[in-house]
């Protein structure tokens, strides 16, 4: 293992999550779409459902709606998947005192983006936790002119105990102080 480089690899849109919702909201979506329709055929039964009970006005036509969002949401979802929104990575350098950040992004002006800077301008690591119902625990790199760039994953919060050890780890190859524990 090279001691000069540290390479941190960034999950982006291909998580199990994101699999699962896609499955689940393109499956409710054609479900939706084919109650509306078939409500406005009067079709007697598809998948065990009647729908010469349902009414295309109102209901067939808000089941409709509701199925082509859905849909459309899925195919967002899968587009996000397949270009792996997000994904990158973080390198240290000591060797050209440099750290690089790499993300991949949604459309073709920002599809990549790669930030660098030199180690004299990072003035420590910073930790964000705040436990709620939507808890955040996050690695920011602060610079001296006080800009925080984050070095975690967005989304599924990592361990307590994951996120101050890849801080310390951090923070003693970089030779910089920890904020925030």
């Amino acid at each position: 293992m090279n001691t000069k480089i540290r390479t941190d690899l960034i999950l982006g849109s291909k998580r199990f999550s994101n699999y699962a919702w896609c499955f689940i909201l393109m499956t409710g979506g054609i479900g939706f779409c084919l109650t509306g329709v078939g409500s406005y055929f009067n079709l007697h039964t598809i998948l065990f459902v009647k729908f010469s009970d349902i009414n295309f006005i109102p209901q067939g036509i808000v089941m409709m709606f509701y199925g082509t969002i859905a849909i459309l949401f899925s195919l967002f979802l899968m587009y996000s998947i397949f270009t792996d929104v997000g994904g990158g990575y973080n390198k240290y350098d000591k060797e050209k005192k440099e750290i690089e950040i790499f993300r991949l992004g949604y459309n073709k002006k920002n599809k990549q983006m790669l930030l660098k800077y030199n180690f004299r301008d990072i003035k420590s690591i910073k930790i964000e936790l705040k436990d709620d119902i939507n808890p955040k625990r996050e690695i920011y790199l602060v610079t001296k002119n006080k800009n925080q760039i984050p070095l975690t994953r967005i989304g599924e919060p990592l361990l307590l105990s994951d996120v101050e050890n890849q801080a310390i780890e951090l923070a003693n190859f970089l030779n910089i102080p920890i904020e925030g524990i």
